[in-house]
């Protein structure tokens, strides 16, 4: 969330903010409503303060009618007390709604306007490798290589849900693996994570834990969710918490899975593991000194790059446009791998993202940082970023590696996971 501060003093850009993010929060009224309040609030005080003074009164009374006078003069100050408290907390809960539905402040250079703004900013170090055979895509891969069961995972839990087999499970360990060595070459603490979190969580990183627009599996009769990605247990793991100035920057990397109900995706683009209800994913987040955070963010996009240049996969990266962005982001950018088999002729598909939250959900959880020597606290910096989204890398893998005799060669950089270098070759 933003600084109410902030937000009485800087009306208008928070107001186009909301506009070119597509978010539609009256910020005017808020204004109107927070003053409002305020005043109340005193108010309310002043006549707090008054029914006080007039209670201590009574005992001092001269007779029984000056007595009963001021029990009715208490009475009268405390029914307006009420009265008013009774406005504030219609107005309060009205402007809290829309306090809470405005999205994070934009950087400068993000593009305005809708997905279709989005601008690239470069291209990975393996290019498109042009295929002179018919091109299958990874459903038709995997079916005839025994990759894949998407029928028996709709038997056992609906569509969108599949057993991986063989070799894909290999692929699937081999990618965890993979990235964990980078990360935890690189500093980040390795952790594995819980697949519930509570709905203060979910509310304070930004995601919807219930209600008609929620993407998230809600445990019914309890307020525990089935988390979407590591990023939900990995920010909240600091919530409420102060930490020395001296920890920070602090690097965590997560495995979970993730559980989502993706209503409404469908059509070929969407086919087989693109958009599914469970995957794994290797997350990374970070806390940071407010100064750090661009550093670090343009970084987690760096170790993104890297993690998809070792496996030979071509690759965009995006900054995303200010109407594509999620309410908590400030930036964020996307990085698009090439998938020969999406689309008529092959296309680029999301395969990971990485953001810069700044102190919005720092500001949600409460998390802050101390400097040694000083007074107070300030709210930390949070980014989150995919390493590995298992499902999208195994798109990825299986249809740029795909040959005209119909293997799959194993990246070189999994090769020593998997066992082997190619899938449906007995030479391996």
């Amino acid at each position: 969330m933003l600084d109410k501060r902030f937000i009485l003093d800087n009306t208008e850009l928070v107001q186009t903010n909301c506009e070119h993010r597509g978010v539609k929060a009256d910020v005017l009224r808020y204004v109107a409503l927070e003053t409002e309040c305020r005043q109340l609030q005193q108010e309310i005080e002043e006549l707090s303060r008054q029914a006080n003074v007039v209670s201590k009164s009574i005992g001092k009374a001269k007779d029984d009618a000056e007595r009963q006078q001021r029990k009715d003069e208490g009475r009268t100050l405390r029914e307006q007390k009420d009265e008013k408290q009774s406005h504030l907390d219609r107005i309060a809960a009205e402007a809290g709604a829309i306090y809470r539905s405005m999205p994070n402040l934009t950087h400068p250079e993000a593009p305005i306007g809708d997905e279709a703004h989005s601008r690239e900013l470069r291209q990975g170090e393996v290019e498109v490798r042009p295929l002179s055979f018919p091109v299958l895509d990874h459903v038709e891969l995997a079916e005839q290589h025994d990759l894949i069961d998407f029928e028996g995972g709709a038997r056992i839990a609906g569509n969108g849900f599949y057993f991986l087999k063989n070799e894909a499970v290999l692929l699937e360990l081999a990618l965890q693996q993979y990235a964990m060595e980078l990360l935890v070459g690189e500093g980040f603490v390795p952790t594995i994570t819980p697949d519930l979190a509570r709905g203060e969580i979910l509310q304070g990183i930004g995601f919807i834990p219930r209600g008609p627009e929620t993407q998230i599996y809600s445990i019914e009769n309890h307020d525990l969710n089935l988390v979407a990605t590591a990023e939900i247990t990995l920010g909240g793991l600091y919530s409420g918490q102060v930490i020395d100035q001296d920890q920070l920057p602090l690097k965590l990397c997560g495995i979970s899975h993730c559980f989502r109900t993706e209503a409404g995706a469908a059509g070929r683009a969407s086919r087989g593991l693109y958009r599914v209800h469970q995957f794994t994913k290797i997350e990374m987040f970070a806390f940071t000194l407010p100064e750090q955070s661009e550093d670090m963010h343009n970084y987690f996009c760096d170790l993104e790059c890297r993690l998809f240049d070792g496996l030979g996969i071509p690759y965009r990266v995006i900054d995303t446009a200010t109407g594509d962005l999620g309410g908590p982001a400030y930036r964020k950018f996307d990085l698009e791998a090439w998938m020969p088999g999406r689309g008529s002729s092959g296309e680029y598909g999301e395969v990971t993202s990485a953001s810069n939250c700044t102190d919005y959900q720092a500001r949600r959880l409460n998390i802050r940082y101390k400097v040694k020597g000083e007074k107070g606290t300030n709210f930390v910096h949070t980014l989150n970023g995919t390493a590995i989204a298992i499902s999208r890398a195994l798109i990825a893998i299986i249809e740029n590696c795909q040959q005209a005799d119909g293997t799959i060669v194993v990246p070189e950089a999994l090769q020593k996971w998997v066992g082997k270098a190619r899938i449906g070759s007995a030479a391996g």
